[in-house]
């Protein structure tokens, strides 16, 4: 239950809104190449979000002006959002039909279309596509800041670290705002430098311009919080962003950790039943399905894994893969032999921290611990520290019993994070016990 982040996008609504306003709020039919959105889940929230009326009013200005590229673009980069909110994979579909339209109006010179490819690639775990279309678009609008988020994303998943640095200090040059000083607090936390990287969530927060975007800002500097172990400190980020933001499923999301965390633990269940009925993602499927295991209730978990597995295929037809994930999923959960083929196919594609992490762990759970070592190590290249991490080390270093590094590395995970996963941190405390009784 670690918390973490994953590449962002962040729509510009109220720019868009202004850009088609006075339009009708309800569309029907089709609406074009790019299709029309699915009506808002009964199961979300009864009130439309900003988002839901940005697609409805943008594709009703598309039926009568469907030859307007940009808005066509603006709309692709909506349906990612959405479907990073709703945990719906078909607006991945709607996107690139979105944008693949606006390319076939204006096929030259429409950086605007290219961005959103890249953010779509970004969303799909299409690193290297996500950053030839940010290259691409850098030469069209190179004092644009969205170009440099793309690329951003990109780079830290594909294991450039300095190319990374170089975007997100790009992007702070050109629009110093609420996507510019997200991506620096990222950056910073990979790096250790965690007062730095809540500094700035702060800057981004105060240039928050909607409820979604105070939201966006309280929940990861609640994520710090969380992932240092500060658990009062995240509970009080999410419930001011809940303030802001009533239906914020990922605000809710950090709620229930919290709840797990200080002892709540049917009301944390409950949280996440509804949590995963409104947004099935990967993510939240995974962690209900470890609160249910480690509540004892293992028929229950075993059905949330097998949710899991479903939405990874609904996802990968979408065109959006995350072996990374899913060789951790398997890993912990399914087949060893599995996690293995799919770490190498992760590692093949991109060499990460997170790919490095992912390919230790598969080896690990294979028995081939001195292979999976170095692989263990490279996750602190960038000097950040991550508790999920730390007790994958650990475990790999007590298998190959060097016990005093084991210690420190399981040590490690605990003080980082001692509520990081519901399954773990116990096995890191039995691991510490037996190994020190061992003395």
């Amino acid at each position: 239950m670690t918390g973490s982040r994953v590449p962002v996008l962040l729509v510009a609504i109220g720019v868009l809104l202004a850009a088609i306003a006075g339009t009708s709020f309800f569309a029907t039919g089709d609406g074009g190449g790019g299709g029309a959105a699915p009506a808002p889940s009964a199961a979300r929230s009864s009130a439309p979000s900003a988002l839901d009326e940005l697609m409805y009013r943008a594709q009703e200005t598309l039926r009568r002006t469907p030859d307007d590229a940009a808005l066509w673009a603006q709309l692709g980069a909506a349906y990612v959002e959405q479907a990073r909110i709703t945990g719906d994979p078909s607006y991945y579909g709607l996107s690139q039909g979105a944008l693949e339209r606006s390319l076939e109006i204006a096929p030259q010179d429409n950086g605007e279309a290219l961005i959103g490819l890249g953010q779509l690639a970004n969303a799909r775990h299409d690193f290297t596509a996500a950053k030839d279309y940010g290259e691409q678009a850098r030469v069209l609008r190179p004092y644009t800041g969205d170009v440099f988020g793309v690329l951003a994303d990109a780079y830290t998943q594909l294991g450039r670290a300095q190319d990374a640095t170089a975007a997100v200090d790009a992007m702070l040059g050109l629009e110093p705002g609420l996507g510019a000083f997200s991506r620096a607090s990222y950056e910073l936390e990979l790096r250790g430098r965690v007062d730095e990287a809540r500094g700035a969530m702060e800057r981004a927060l105060s240039s928050a311009a909607s409820p979604e975007d105070v939201a966006f800002c309280r929940y990861y500097l609640g994520e710090l919080a969380w992932n240092s172990g500060d658990v009062a400190g995240a509970a009080t980020q999410y419930d001011a962003g809940l303030a802001a933001a009533p239906q914020n499923i990922a605000l809710a999301q950090g709620r229930a950790k919290v709840d797990w965390a200080q002892g709540r633990v049917d009301e944390a269940l409950a949280a996440y039943r509804t949590i995963t009925d409104r947004a099935p993602l990967p993510q939240y499927l995974l962690e209900y399905g470890e609160l249910l295991e480690s509540a004892g209730r293992s028929a229950e978990a075993t059905g949330q894994y097998e949710v899991l597995t479903v939405q990874q295929q609904l996802y990968a037809a979408q065109g959006s893969t995350d072996d990374q994930v899913a060789a951790l999923v398997a890993a912990d959960h399914g087949d060893a032999a599995e996690a293995l083929a799919l770490a190498e196919a992760e590692w093949a594609r991109r060499q990460s921290v997170f790919s490095a992490d992912a390919l230790a762990w598969a080896l690990h759970v294979n028995g081939r611990d001195a292979e999976a070592l170095p692989y263990a190590e490279r996750t602190t290249a960038l000097g950040g520290t991550n508790a999920g991490w730390s007790f994958h080390r650990g475990m790999i270093l007590a298998a190959l019993g060097r016990r005093d590094e084991a210690l420190a590395a399981l040590d490690e995970a605990l003080r980082t994070n001692p509520n990081f996963n519901p399954l773990q941190a116990p096995v890191a405390r039995s691991t510490i016990a037996t190994l020190e009784s061992d003395r």
